[in-house]
């Protein structure tokens, strides 16, 4: 059975958690029935992760091999159901929590590819992918244009440069849990300052006369 170990298996485990509720609240804002709210917490929680180990023939997938998943997934997901009945959660609990979950299972996808030494561009590739596929999945299911194509925050991007800053640490020797942490708080710092402060990378748009 393939597993992570210690730290790297918490990181994972907290970015289906976070992940999962992410989708229950998208299901919540789409007046879903019981049923859509746990699969879309669900595929939002896992589908980042097994793109990635199809991709890496990574066998079996990580929520077949280790069910604790699917656990903390459904756990997650029904906690936040009876939290938000009592109390209205704020408008922006979303975005935040989208931006954690990109943060841990992006330095979680980098760790697992780093592990088959694959190029470091492969790996920051894997990582951001790993990060933004279970959002895609969810704005898709639920109706939404995917955060990663939406003008005006980063997102793919921060994913790109907090696993990159991840991957220099680990190269100059610093700690793995230090590189790791350090690259998940420049994914969560970049996309939270992307959504406050309106940063975003240039917009390509040609001219009236050659759309």
């Amino acid at each position: 059975m393939i597993r992570l170990a210690g730290a790297a298996y918490v990181v994972d485990l907290l970015g289906v958690a976070v992940f999962a509720v992410t989708g229950v609240l998208a299901a919540g804002r789409k007046r879903l029935d019981l049923m859509g709210v746990l699969v879309l917490a669900v595929v939002t929680a896992i589908g980042g992760g097994t793109l990635r180990d199809v991709l890496l023939d990574r066998n079996p997938i990580f929520w077949i091999a280790d069910p604790t998943y699917l656990v903390v997934i459904l756990a997650v997901a029904v906690l936040t159901l009876l939290l938000v009945r009592h109390r209205r959660p704020p408008a922006d609990l979303l975005l935040v929590a989208d931006a954690l979950g990109l943060a841990f299972f992006a330095v979680a996808g980098a760790q697992i590819a780093a592990e088959r030494h694959l190029p470091g561009i492969a790996v920051v590739l894997f990582g951001t992918m790993t990060g933004v596929a279970g959002g895609v999945i969810r704005d898709v299911l639920s109706a939404e244009i995917p955060l990663v194509f939406r003008r005006g925050h980063l997102y793919a991007s921060a994913a790109i440069a907090g696993v990159t800053l991840y991957l220099l640490l680990q190269a100059a020797g610093v700690a793995q849990g230090v590189a790791a942490a350090v690259g998940m708080a420049t994914v969560v710092a970049l996309r939270l300052a992307s959504m406050r402060r309106g940063w975003h990378l240039p917009v390509f748009d040609l001219p009236d006369s050659e759309r």
